[in-house]
């Protein structure tokens, strides 16, 4: 297949017509409909799962190309297209899914596409109506808004302007006065933005918890997990998850924090001491982004024949951009591009070690979409995010033997760093959590009653967290930083179920890393086959939902953390 060979900028940029791509989308819907049989259905199938491949495609690439530069009005333009667009789209998957369904031939169906595919439907089916379309335009033109704010982000600081991103190694660095301007500085952008950002997610809120209501939920949390493909937990169980962070990894985390501060000899510390892991600066990367991929392909090749494909596949056709630069949307992620067989890693390096987190964490999803790359069906070929975040988080952790090449003699450090760092981000997560299920039970809050709930969860969760300069974050405004918030609700607790799951990988893998890296990759083969305590159960690991499975996952790396000959960082 010629576009397999391409690389991403040869990619065509194709912005998608209302016109011609619905009247396509009724065709496809009206051949599935006139299907009598499973094996006419068959092929109808097959027809919409290949355009939908091809669209789906086209606006990935506008998403990439738009997030690279905010800043150009063309991609903004085919950006907006695109939200506009999306839900009308999704009204047409929606019918195509309700045909499904409801179809006489639903057996022979679930008996050749396993029955997952047709519950994953009915999660869908509930979760959308055409009435919605409108809302549905309004919350992504609203999260694009929050995008551009935030990606065009120019911050004064000491001989420099900087993007959010770039002002992250300011917050690290080894000089206490340094980390605080920087603090400050940020401070002051959020604040000046703080009204808009502030006005805009209660617009998200109230236009998501009119979608809830117009389609019969009591409010937006369950249309939220129904968004996100959750068919297997709900939102109890994902509080009795909380809880078992709460009383087992809180106290862990108020120990290690204190002992860091000690270490560091601070007396008053605020929220970006804890930035600063030793008093002699962090462990940073060796070499520049050049130096850190050639390391990456280095490893990945060493790890298996498998691995070394991928990534060579990736530097081959240019899917990864890694720099920060002017105009570039803040983060990081991993997309794919169906019709290219392609995932794509999109970054913003600015000279920490979360630069490398990004070539092991994004790697790790772009992994997994490269070996699921040759699933037949579309919707198997990922799982849900929180599945997803295995895949990312797990690798992070086999890099581990590797650790020398990207940092040198700070590679110990850098795994005491990381593992603290994976240990102390659970309450954070959370936090989000928390303060999410409390925004949409009470959807007529004001951006003032935000803050300060948001700041009342902190206070219990990150107890440690002191903002004593800072207005915007003193009073709650935290928040407005995450931007899964305002984008994908509900997604952030993801990242710390799959923590709790690598942690598993990490204790595996200590043990023996032949059978830690064949169960990882076996993971990685399934996709999407199942929902995400499915694929716990298939892959042999345990549920961190189960009462006590966070303490059984956890409680071996504390123990690790103690054997860590910390006296030479």
């Amino acid at each position: 297949m010629k576009e397999l060979d391409l690389k991403f900028e040869q990619y065509e940029l194709n912005v998608p017509t209302e016109k011609r791509t619905l009247n396509k989308l009724e065709k496809l819907v009206n051949e599935l409909e006139e299907c009598g049989s499973f094996l006419t259905a068959k092929t109808a199938i097959k027809h919409y799962n290949k355009y939908m491949s091809q669209l789906t495609t086209d606006m990935s690439v506008i998403s990439v190309r738009y997030s690279l530069n905010t800043e150009d009005k063309g991609y903004k333009k085919a950006q907006e297209k695109v939200d506009e667009i999306s839900p009308l789209i999704s009204n047409y998957s929606t019918k195509f899914e309700k045909i499904l369904v409801k179809a006489k031939y639903r057996k022979d169906l679930e008996n050749a596409y396993g029955k997952y595919l047709l519950k994953m439907y009915e999660g869908n089916l509930k979760s959308f109506d055409e009435k919605i379309i409108p809302e549905l335009i309004e919350e992504n033109k609203l999260s694009s808004k929050y995008d551009e704010i935030t990606g065009g982000a120019q911050i004064k600081f000491k001989d420099g302007t900087y993007n959010l991103s770039q002002m992250g190694k300011f917050l690290c660095d080894a000089d206490r006065e340094t980390r605080r301007g920087a603090a400050i500085a940020l401070d002051g952008w959020w604040k000046e933005h703080e009204q808009e950002i502030g006005d805009i997610y209660d617009k998200l809120v109230k236009l998501r918890d009119k979608m809830a209501k117009k389609l019969g939920f009591k409010n937006f949390i369950e249309l939220g997990y129904l968004r996100l493909g959750r068919t297997d937990y709900d939102a109890k169980m994902v509080k009795g998850y909380r809880d078992q962070i709460k009383e087992e990894v809180v106290p862990i985390c108020q120990k290690l924090y204190k002992q860091q501060m000690k270490n560091l000899g601070i007396k008053n510390p605020q929220y970006y001491d804890y930035n600063l892991k030793f008093a002699s600066g962090n462990p940073t990367p060796k070499g520049n982004a050049q130096d850190l991929v050639k390391a990456a392909k280095k490893m990945y090749e060493s790890l298996s024949k498998e691995s070394g494909e991928f990534f060579n596949f990736m530097i081959k056709h240019n899917l990864m951009d890694l720099e920060a630069r002017k105009g570039k949307q803040p983060g990081g992620y991993c997309t794919y591009f169906p019709v290219y067989k392609a995932p794509f890693i999109f970054s913003n390096f600015n000279g920490t070690d979360g630069d490398v987190n990004v070539l092991t964490h994004e790697g790790g999803h772009a992994l997994q979409a490269y070996l699921s790359s040759d699933i037949k069906i579309p919707e198997y070929q990922s799982p849900t995010l929180e599945a997803c975040e295995i895949h990312s988080m797990s690798m992070e952790f086999f890099a581990w033997p590797y650790m020398k090449d990207f940092f040198g003699a700070d590679a110990e450090k850098y795994k005491y760093a990381h593992l603290v760092d994976a240990i102390e981000f659970l309450p954070y997560g959370i936090t989000i959590d928390e303060f999410q299920h409390w925004v949409y039970e009470h959807p007529e809050a004001t951006h003032q009653e935000r803050c300060a709930k948001y700041l009342e969860i902190e206070q219990a969760n990150l107890p440690h967290k002191k903002y004593d300069e800072c207005e915007v974050f003193a009073h709650g405004g935290w928040w407005m930083k995450q931007s899964h918030i305002f984008g994908v609700p509900f997604y952030y607790i993801d990242y710390t179920l799959a923590q709790v799951v690598a942690f598993q990988f990490l204790a595996e893998d200590r043990k023996s890393h032949d059978k830690a890296w064949k169960k990882y990759i076996k993971l990685c083969k399934l996709g999407g086959k199942l929902p995400f305590t499915g694929l716990l159960e298939k892959d042999h690991l345990r549920n961190p939902f189960e009462p006590g499975n966070v303490a059984k996952n956890i409680r071996p790396l504390v123990k690790l953390l103690k054997e860590m000959d910390t006296s030479k960082f």
